[in-house]
């Protein structure tokens, strides 16, 4: 039996002190369905990164030929998984704070075909540790972009989502910056089912955040606007 291609795709940037307990969470097993790989997108990290994703399993590491941002590296983490065969992809982040051992929760909606894009959320779980400026923020452009789209969301910005082989075809990501936002307004408008699962959200204990209050908030709103003045087609791939 052919096992369909799950690749979990982990964009990291000097992130050496948790890399490689997220790797060793990730599930390899647990679907007869699937064959699980570990893909490292390396946005420019100067430390010890690419050496503890290679020693702790990591299957595939894409480097960005410069540090680029979150976006561009997701981006180009999606599109090499694409090109590599996936069938599904799952997108986490490297820092700790999203669970990898809910990867087969994730993944679920996607294999009984009940949704093309899901999201960890963690206002359905657990969000307790995060600070207040980041609550703010995550209620702040929920609420946009449930206005926006006319459908309920709970969690908006979260770094932990899964794709089907349409969706991964099909999503833009217009922002270098960050991809929060522009991707699910991006893939619910051109008529992908998403779908929401709660997951257990932890606060990051080593490195630090990319995110500061004001840039985040302009450079996110900035990015809205320009996706939503944006004709959407679905792709013929």
């Amino acid at each position: 039996m052919n096992r369909k291609q799950l690749y979990v795709v982990i964009p990291a940037r000097n992130e050496e002190a948790a890399i490689a307990h997220v790797i060793h969470q990730v599930p390899r097993n647990f679907s007869s369905l699937l064959h699980v790989t570990v893909l490292i997108v390396d946005d420019g990290s100067t430390d010890q990164t690419v050496a503890e994703a290679l020693a702790s399993g990591a299957d595939v590491i894409y480097t960005m030929p410069v540090s680029s941002g979150l976006g561009a590296a997701v981006r180009s983490g999606l599109a090499e998984a694409y090109r590599r065969g996936a069938d599904y992809v799952v997108l986490i982040d490297a820092d700790n704070e999203y669970p990898a051992g809910q990867i087969p929760d994730l993944v679920a909606p996607l294999l009984t075909e009940e949704a093309d894009y899901v999201m960890g959320s963690r206002f359905m779980g657990t969000i307790k540790g995060m600070k207040w400026h980041r609550r703010l923020g995550n209620y702040l452009f929920t609420f946009l972009q449930m206005i926006l789209l006319r459908q309920r969301l709970q969690d908006g910005q979260t770094g932990m989502r899964a794709f089907n082989r349409g969706a991964l075809a099909d999503v833009e990501i217009i922002h270098d910056y960050n991809y929060a936002q522009v991707m699910t307004l991006n893939l619910v408008r051109k008529g992908y089912r998403m779908k929401e699962i709660p997951i257990h959200y932890q606060v990051r204990t080593t490195g630090a955040s990319f995110i500061r209050f004001v840039p985040y908030m302009t450079s996110v709103l900035s990015a809205i606007c320009k996706e939503m003045f944006r004709k959407q087609d679905r792709s013929l791939r």
